[in-house]
């Protein structure tokens, strides 16, 4: 027995395992720093990241904070036992929430707890935030691997997840400007994303659907379509920032439409939103089928094929689909601003 081990031998009767703690974080170490960008100024293992941004340029520097979790999304982690993707969802719950202010992701750090340590799990989920981080271009700069025996079921693990992102003070979008006659485009969903998801197990336990079986109106198994990642959004809007004069941003997460739209409008304006306006991913009409839904209810809920939406005005709306499109984004008008008056500030024509 090595001496490190003798040092832990009590800890590992307690179901703590040091050695493969260890073994995992040397295992992810050059995975995360393939991550880091110029302003990173420590490596793995200290007790704090150390960040410099540039800030050349910057009239007066604002950092943009986020937090957030993959919710029961990672119930569905555990039954298809796919690990590698539930990471992207964690950095983009984080990320696309502080994009909606205009922040470009600086770093990220993430937290994984789980009853017993397993490293090839581990690694996965790990890999899942790398991929997501250099989607966005945000070094993932540090995090924290907790085990903790007899808190978590055999087999889970829970996430949670940390973004900050700088933009420049007179450049901050908070959606003040929104005014009657400015149009809102739609930027596709690449599904539910991290929403939803206790309904939409709860939908699939009660469907009688395997994960392997093929998924309706698609060629994908279902498992596949349940599980596919949050899309990220932050290289194709800090390429529209530089070219179109955004108003407002909306990242469409719980609530739907419904809570995350007045979020950003100003009070004495109505967001009107025309109902197949965009394409609809087959698993809302089989959410909405299988669980019995109203339209009403799906855009309560989920965000309906529309994971993020950006307030422009008329005259710049060809140039900003142009932009989306250019990025690789499904973008469609999908409503227009108008003049509050009374009732609801967010309506959805034709959703019956």
């Amino acid at each position: 027995m090595t001496d490190s081990a003798k040092r832990s031998r009590a800890y590992t009767e307690a179901g703590v395992n040091i050695d493969e703690a260890n073994r995992f974080i040397g295992r992810i170490k050059n995975m995360v720093a393939s991550t880091f960008t110029p302003g990173v100024a420590t490596g793995i293992g200290g007790f704090g990241g150390l960040f410099q941004p540039d800030v050349a340029g910057m009239e007066a520097p604002m950092l943009v904070a986020g937090t957030d979790g993959v919710g029961t999304k990672l119930k569905l982690a555990f039954v298809f036992d796919k690990h590698d993707t539930i990471g992207i969802d964690l950095v983009a719950m984080s990320v696309n929430d502080v994009l909606v202010q205009g922040a470009k992701p600086l770093f990220f750090l993430d937290y994984f707890a789980t009853g017993k340590l397993e490293s090839g799990v581990a690694e996965q989920v790990v890999s899942g935030v790398v991929d997501g981080c250099r989607q966005s271009e945000c070094a993932l700069l540090g995090g924290e691997t907790a085990e903790m025996p007899g808190f978590y079921a055999d087999g889970e693990y829970d996430l949670s997840g940390f973004c900050v992102g700088i933009v420049d003070t007179p450049k901050v979008v908070t959606g003040g400007r929104i005014e009657s006659g400015d149009v809102f485009i739609g930027l596709g969903a690449s599904g539910p994303h991290s929403n939803g998801y206790s309904l939409i197990r709860k939908i699939f336990d009660e469907s009688g659907l395997a994960a392997d079986d093929t998924f309706p109106g698609t060629d994908e198994k279902a498992a596949d379509v349940l599980i596919r990642p949050t899309r990220l959004y932050v290289k194709s809007v800090m390429a529209l920032l530089e070219r179109v004069d955004v108003k407002g941003m909306v990242h469409v997460t719980g609530g739907g439409f419904y809570d995350n739209v007045p979020r950003v409008l100003p009070e004495n304006v109505t967001a009107r939103f025309d109902f197949g306006a965009w394409d609809m991913p087959p698993v809302f009409n089989w959410l909405k089928e299988q669980g019995k839904l109203s339209w009403p209810e799906m855009l309560q809920i989920f965000n309906c094929g529309i994971g993020y939406i950006v307030a422009v005005s008329p005259d710049q709306a060809d140039e900003t689909l142009a932009v989306l499109k250019e990025q690789g984004e499904q973008a469609w008008v999908i409503g227009r601003a108008e003049a509050y008056s009374s009732g609801e500030q967010v309506i959805i024509d034709g959703a019956d």
